[in-house]
């Protein structure tokens, strides 16, 4: 008796999964605010400001930008990585310590002008969090470029270090 017991239960548990599991996409599907089950996971869409829109700028663009001189890099990296190189001319507002270097570089930074953030590492997010920083003070053209500090340097573009 028993052994029949638990030879039912080892097919009805699988079917029991599975029903629930049907039923739980079926429910997701109808609802108007169900779950996405295939995302965007493109850079663009996993830095966006609060309002959605996306702050990515390309390697390209921020080049251009800099060789006009019509940007301010911002680097969030912690301060010792920032010393032993960065982008030329890029101030240092580590986001660990944002509230003092940012006191202390506000006076560098103008409203108007393109800012670009930058860390280093595909998954970094510490320049996404300075961005929206930002933004929240009140500063309009804020962009992040992704994994900068890698990208840039293996485009050969200038970099100094600390001295």
């Amino acid at each position: 008796m028993f052994r029949e017991k638990c030879k039912q239960a080892l097919w009805q548990i699988p079917v029991l999964i599975v029903m629930a599991g049907l039923v739980a996409l079926c429910v997701n599907y109808l609802r108007s605010d169900g779950i996405a089950l295939v995302g965007d996971w493109s850079v663009d869409k996993r830095f966006p400001d609060t309002a959605g829109a996306g702050m990515v700028i390309d390697l390209e663009e921020a080049g251009r930008l800099f060789e006009q001189d019509a940007a301010t890099f911002l680097d969030a990296r912690p301060h010792d990585q920032y010393a032993l190189g960065h982008i030329r001319g890029a101030l240092s507002i580590p986001w660990q310590e944002v509230d003092r270097y940012f006191n202390e570089a506000v006076d560098r930074l103008k409203a108007g002008r393109v800012m670009i953030t930058y860390c280093d590492g595909e998954t970094c997010d510490l320049s996404h969090e300075l961005a929206l920083f930002l933004k929240d003070m009140g500063f309009k053209n804020v962009h992040v470029l992704v994994n900068g500090w890698t990208v840039w340097q293996q485009a050969g573009l200038p970099t100094q270090k600390e001295e």
